[in-house]
């Protein structure tokens, strides 16, 4: 096995991107394996925790990524029975000056762009579309990668971070997913069309019985993300599809006008049957890991998902980084420095929707959980997440 054949990369979104760019930082040559026909990313808005901040820059992105990202003056939670006020998080100066980088939202496709014109910067990632990996053989050397055409690619190591529904793991963990029976409902509505009384800066969620409602604003305030999540009443199957608005009116009956009025304002709706899984002990198996949602496929209560993949991408270079390069070493280093903080994720993502969607006494458990709570209380809450960067992503090795 040649050292100058490259790292494979199973899939081209966020996580693929990101550990592509870490894997050039370390000198490699990267080969990655896209299974769309274009290198692109579908969804609508995102947030950015301070920990993606620091992915970034560790990256050799940060300044692509900031000035797309749109950054909250708060994160604030209401009510959405009666308004009533829940929680606020102010995300200004001094939130900055606590985790060292910014509160932000920003359209998926911004943070996916940014890593993909990082990656082409380098002429060192090779991108290569409507390639779906199937199956991967290893020995001592290398790795030979399967696709759909059955063509081979060989390469001194693989990273599976091909999604959700991913065939690496299939292949080396084969469990089932987790539907979780969760719906949620995305769209992006122009700023002249979205109501002057709800346009805040500000990450800003209306929390109902089995419901919830997110908005906050995307480009410069020119457009605004609008996400609403109901528990389905029929058998959920993992995917994605239109909706329809007639069914999002049917779950949302007893919310606030104010609230209500979201559900109106899209032209159009993608409809995300949501599932997780598991969280397992293991993820590297040899010359093969895992990334990003193949590793950790998590809900979206805690909006850390994009996060997670490129925490995944950070954490692998470093970990090569003080193994010199020795991939299955490195590999198991990843995975013990990983395994926890993204099972943490996962684990709170579930508790969070519980809490976001508390009825009848819960509901009032959960609006007096955080009142009258400083600014400071809830930055220490949060310092487990939003306290990660380069420099302490690696468990003692």
């Amino acid at each position: 096995m040649k050292h100058d054949e490259p790292v494979i990369i199973a899939g081209g979104g966020i996580g693929g991107l990101a550990a592509a760019l870490a894997l050039v930082r370390r000198g490699f040559a990267v080969k990655v394996l896209e299974q769309a026909a274009e290198i692109g990313e579908i969804g609508a808005g995102i947030q950015l925790g301070p920990n993606a901040f620091h992915a970034f820059d560790a990256l050799g992105i940060g300044e692509k990524a900031r000035g797309r990202a749109v950054y909250t003056d708060e994160m604030v939670m209401h009510d959405a029975l009666d308004e009533t006020l829940v929680g606020r998080i102010p995300t200004g100066d001094a939130f900055r000056r606590r985790f060292g980088n910014p509160y932000a939202v920003i359209h998926r496709a911004d943070v996916h762009l940014s890593l993909l014109e990082g990656a082409q910067e380098t002429g060192l990632v090779e991108l290569q579309t409507s390639t779906q990996v199937e199956r991967v053989e290893q020995d001592a050397q290398g790795v030979v990668v399967f696709d759909q055409h059955g063509r081979e690619y060989r390469g001194q190591a693989l990273i599976g971070a091909d999604g959700v529904k991913s065939a690496v793991r299939k292949q080396y963990v084969g469990d089932a997913p987790r539907v979780s029976g969760h719906v949620v409902y995305r769209a992006v509505v122009d700023r002249q069309e979205f109501p002057a009384d709800l346009q805040w800066n500000a990450a800003s969620i209306w929390v109902g019985p089995n419901c919830h409602l997110v908005h906050y604003p995307l480009r410069g305030g020119e457009q605004y993300n609008v996400v609403v999540t109901f528990h389905s009443r029929q058998q959920e199957s993992w995917g994605v599809t239109e909706g329809s608005r007639d069914e999002v009116r049917s779950y949302f009956q007893g919310i606030c006008p104010r609230a209500r009025q979201l559900i109106e304002l899209p032209r159009s709706w993608k409809r995300w049957a949501t599932a997780d899984r598991d969280p397992i002990g293991q993820w590297t198996f040899g010359r093969a890991t895992l990334l990003g949602d193949a590793a950790h496929p998590t809900l979206q209560y805690m909006a850390q998902g994009a996060c997670m993949a490129m925490e995944d991408g950070v954490t692998l270079g470093e970990a090569l980084r003080v193994r010199s390069n020795d991939f299955v070493s490195a590999f198991d280093l990843y995975q013990r420095s990983r395994i926890a903080r993204t099972a943490r994720v996962v684990l709170s993502s579930r508790e969070m929707g519980r809490i976001f969607h508390a009825s009848g006494v819960e509901r009032l458990v959960r609006n007096d959980l955080w009142k009258g709570r400083s600014p400071e209380r809830f930055y220490d809450a949060l310092e487990w997440l939003y306290g990660w960067n380069a420099d302490n992503c690696l468990v003692q090795h």
